[in-house]
């Protein structure tokens, strides 16, 4: 994806952190943005400030580790927008601490928003993204936690091991058709993800 003004993105997690400073970024090369986040009060203040900076832009409450909210989120932003140029699967959630203290309810939100939010994700758009025969790019968010282990981290390690994964497969598959993939692993990032 070369030229990117009116393009359209849609980014999880997107009203704080990793997430809205790459809104502002492609708002600024005159893409449209989908913005979900799980938060409404954070989303309406993110929607409200990318707007009064000019940018065309759609709030949409979505908990990513639901699958049949991702669905509602990529109609919406497929009906408003009509169409998704860029996907960024970027929603994630943290908890630190050893593993043997962790308690079954920790890992399964962990994963059910780390590792099924970007399934989710590549369930609800994908396949019509490469439909459109546009450019297009699937991004996600892991962590430097997805490459390497780290102690106290042990359900975060897992998911992001597992969105790397995903990203490496998908790529591959999507070879021969106009979308491309990516998967970003940064070392720690001031966001919100330790609220």
């Amino acid at each position: 994806m070369e030229d990117l003004s009116g393009k359209v993105a849609v980014i999880t997690g997107g009203a704080s952190g990793i997430g809205l400073a790459t809104a502002k970024a492609l708002a600024a090369e005159g893409m449209r943005v989908v913005l979900a986040d799980v938060e409404a009060t954070r989303l309406d203040a993110a929607v409200a400030d990318l707007a009064s900076n000019g940018a065309e832009v759609v709030g949409v409450v979505c908990d990513v580790g639901d699958r049949a909210s991702v669905e509602s989120l990529a109609d919406t932003a497929f009906e408003r927008m009509g169409a998704v140029h860029l996907l960024f699967n970027n929603a994630g959630v943290a908890l630190g601490g050893p593993m043997l203290e962790m308690q079954h309810s920790d890992w399964e939100w962990t994963l059910q928003v780390n590792l099924w939010g970007p399934i989710h994700g590549v369930e609800s758009f994908v396949s019509r993204m490469v439909a459109q025969g546009e450019p297009g790019h699937v991004l996600f968010t892991s962590s430097f936690a997805g490459l390497v282990p780290n102690e106290e981290l042990g359900p975060y390690c897992v998911s992001k091991y597992g969105v790397v994964a995903i990203a490496e497969v998908l790529q591959r598959e999507l070879r021969g058709t106009e979308v491309g993939v990516s998967v970003l692993c940064p070392m720690r990032v001031e966001t919100a993800i330790g609220e």
